[in-house]
């Protein structure tokens, strides 16, 4: 599971609080903290940006980094930082987004809910269209292309919500217009303009008594 992870489980970027106006960036790897800062001077001579390395287990026992990482980033994040180095990381958040979606391709509806609302990241992929289409498409071993059009334009999840026979009869309704449309395309292009038909082009209708 730990070779799922990646090497970095967590890193931010910014700048100190005013007056401060150099930048740093915090970066929590799988066996190390990584601090380091740029210094901002108004000053002509430039400085050498900074760096600071140390295991998970001494950056626990370093009260002056976390106190910086708490001025820098907020206590938010500097106890978010202590929780991954303690080991209280989410395996499930941190696997390829394309081996998520398979796996909440064998949850129920139910679950689906119940899953959505344990995190944001959870939140916004159970609701995206991408998780929808790959449920639909493991629901049906075929998908016609009248329900692929549908889709792109209500999204995968209205369309998995909606019964086959409303899928139907909105099916049919579009094929009708997009027929209707098409023709009326081809009666604008092959009926000239009378406008352009001449006199002689139009005859004589006096001929014919």
């Amino acid at each position: 599971m730990a070779s799922l992870m990646g090497e970095t489980l967590f890193e931010i970027s910014g700048q100190g609080p005013a007056p401060m106006k150099d930048y740093f960036h915090l970066q929590i790897a799988k066996s190390e903290v990584i601090w380091r800062w740029w210094k901002i001077s108004l000053r002509s001579e430039s400085t050498k940006p900074g760096e600071f390395r140390e295991s998970h287990s001494d950056y626990l026992e370093n009260s002056m980094l976390k106190s910086q990482v708490r001025v820098v980033f907020g206590s938010r994040i500097m106890q978010h930082t202590l929780a991954l180095c303690e080991g209280h990381f989410d395996y499930l958040e941190r696997l390829p987004r394309r081996l998520l979606l398979r796996i909440m391709t064998y949850l129920n509806l139910e679950d689906i809910a119940q899953l959505g609302q344990t995190s944001q990241a959870f939140r916004k992929l159970c609701g995206s269209n991408e998780f929808w289409e790959h449920t639909f498409r493991a629901h049906y071993n075929t998908v016609p292309a009248g329900v692929e059009m549908l889709a792109s334009e209500l999204g995968w999840k209205t369309v998995f919500f909606t019964s086959k026979l409303q899928l139907q009869k909105q099916i049919s309704r579009r094929r009708q217009m997009t027929e209707e449309e098409n023709c009326q395309d081809r009666t604008e292009h092959t009926i000239p303009s009378l406008s352009y038909i001449s006199d002689n082009d139009r005859g004589d209708c006096t001929t014919l008594e």
